[in-house]
Parts: C-alpha cells; structure tokens; sequence
C-alpha cells in the first residue's frame, strides 16, 4: 500500500487550509472505500504529518491535530500541500521551514507532491519548482511572481503536472485537483464515483473564466505606468501601439520589451485583456446583446471579438453571457 501525507501546518493557516485538508482526506477514503467494497485492495494509507508531535493546527475556530510527526515518516509517496499563509522561505515559521525542508528531501527520494491554491507558495519556498510550470489562485499571480521569478506560472491552468508534481489554481478548485489525483493513482471508474459522490465536475482544467484582470502594476517603471493607464482610459478608441510608444520618447522594439518586462504581456495582449475584462463586466451586470458589447469594447469584426474572448476566458462570449447574465441572479 501506497503511503499518502497530508500536511498539516501549525501556523500561517485560514480557513482555506482547514477545508484543503478534510476535503483531501474525505475524498481519498472515499476512493479506497470504493474499491474495498470491490473487494479489491485500498491504494493509500492516509495520515496527517505535522512537523512536531506536540504543535497543530488552531485557527481560533477550528482546530486539526496531525497523526504524525515528519521524523516518523521515513518514505512517503504522495504529499498534498493545502492551501496556507506561508509565502516564502524567509518569511515561514521554524516549524513550517522544517515542513518545506522534509517535502523537498521526499520529493528528491521519489514522492510526489501535489500543492493546493496558495499552497504553491510553501512547494516554490522549496525551489523544486524552479524550472518548472504550476498554478496558483490568479488573485495571488504578481506577488508569486516577485517572489518565483524563475517558476513558469500559469495562472490560465486549473490544474498542472509535470515531473510528479501537481498544482491548481484557486480556492475550492483543490476539489477538481484531487479528482484528477484519484484518477491518476486509481482509476478512471473511482474519479467518476468520487465525482458523483462529492458532486464534483470532472475534467475542468481552466480557472480563465474565473480570473479578474487587475493590470499588474506592481513595478517602478513610470512610463509603463502611463501606457497602462492610457489603454485602460481609451481602450474602446483604436489604439496605435506604434504611436503610444512614440507619444512617450520610447522606440517600439524597446517599448515592447519594457512593457512585457513589467507586465508579463506584450502591449497588444494587455489592450485585449482590458477590453475583455470590460466585456465581462457589461456580460454580468446589463441585458446588452453580444454584438452591443462587442463594439462598445472596441471590436468590429465579431470573429476576432469570439477568439480573443474565448482565449482569455476559455468560454465564447454566448457562453459567458448564458453563465453569468444578470438574469440568474
């Protein structure tokens, strides 16, 4: 039997902390439920791992006391991370640092590792993540990038894996990782009947529509800035990449790479998103058609309006209106 360590911090929790970790622990006894029932043989034994005997999880509210400490858990196989407080290495609590420490030390002995929400932060303080892609809440994206400049962050993805290690995106969509995780180490038949018991959606893999573009202007650059506050005053006008460089002293080929530098999208990318993030806006909260919101974004052809907002939002502008129209409120 496999060996399944939920970790379990004593410090920089919330709420989201506590429903990662019973909801991971409900979800996998279920799937060995499921198949002992079959007759067939459970997959994981499951327990909960702190980084000392005597501290646990007390958030005032509620409280979670673990089964076991890291020193006595030599091998592990799988490791969840749940959601937490914890955003670097510097920055963690003793107990936590012994925590990244022991996770990073199992995955260089094999075990894999999957991470909840913000519990991207505890796996990248480790440095395992390095090189590699994850997800994390889209809320979150600007500072994990100051802190992980070299982690691949997509924040597009709901789920990621990559050399046994996987990651989602934000908060209650741990429930989809941990269908993907139950397929992946059982079986197709046991994601399905975990996703029914637990009414789950299986096979969702974007939190695109879910992500509320914010600008990312956590940066020192002030020319950036004024081109980012032009496009989002004008967005709905034609705008000249070409002439908003010129208009600023600054050549294209440099503009452009400036901007990306500190933004993390082209010009032209950061003018799609803030028309499509008002598009959003107009699709939630009027009765305005698709094509009336189209052009009051500034589009005019209704194909290239239909790729983009798809692209961004991983729904067609139909889609998104039908989902969140003002009417189902």
């Amino acid at each position: 039997m496999k060996h399944l360590s939920i970790l379990v911090p004593d410090d920089q929790t919330n709420m989201s902390t506590i429903a990662c970790i019973i909801g991971t622990y409900q979800v996998f006894s279920e799937a060995n439920n499921y198949l002992t029932k079959k007759g067939e043989e459970a997959i994981f034994k499951i327990e909960l791992v702190g980084a000392t005997k005597s501290n646990f999880l007390n958030n005032d509210l509620l409280s979670i006391k673990h089964q076991f400490a890291i020193n006595e858990i030599d091998k592990t196989n799988l490791i969840i991370i749940p959601a937490s407080l914890i955003r670097s290495y510097k920055t963690a609590t003793s107990n936590n640092k012994l925590l990244i420490n022991w996770l990073k030390n199992q995955y260089e002995q094999g075990a894999e590792i999957a991470s909840m929400c913000a519990g991207s932060f505890m796996l990248a303080s480790s440095g395992i993540l390095d090189g590699k892609t994850c997800s994390t809440h889209w809320a979150l994206s600007e500072n994990f990038r100051e802190l992980f400049p070299n982690v691949n962050l997509q924040t597009d993805k709901l789920i990621t894996d990559e050399k046994g290690i996987y990651t989602n995106g934000g908060a209650y969509s741990f429930l989809h990782l941990l269908m993907y995780l139950v397929e992946k180490f059982y079986n197709r038949q046991t994601a399905i009947h975990c996703a029914k018991y637990f009414q789950i959606d299986l096979d969702r893999h974007f939190q695109s529509e879910f992500s509320i573009f914010s600008g990312h202007k956590k940066h020192n650059d002030e020319e950036i800035l004024m081109a980012q506050k032009f496009i989002e005053e004008n967005y709905q006008d034609k705008i000249s990449i070409e002439k908003l460089s010129s208009d600023l002293n600054i050549g294209r080929r440099n503009f452009d790479r400036r901007f990306i530098k500190a933004t993390n999208l082209t010009p032209l990318d950061y003018l799609q998103r803030v028309k499509i993030e008002s598009a959003k806006k107009m699709f939630e909260t009027t009765r305005k058609t698709v094509s009336e919101i189209m052009n009051e974004v500034g589009y005019n052809d209704a194909k290239a309006f239909r790729i983009v907002f798809n692209r961004v939002t991983g729904l067609s502008p139909s889609e998104y209106k039908v989902k969140y129209k003002i009417e189902s409120r």
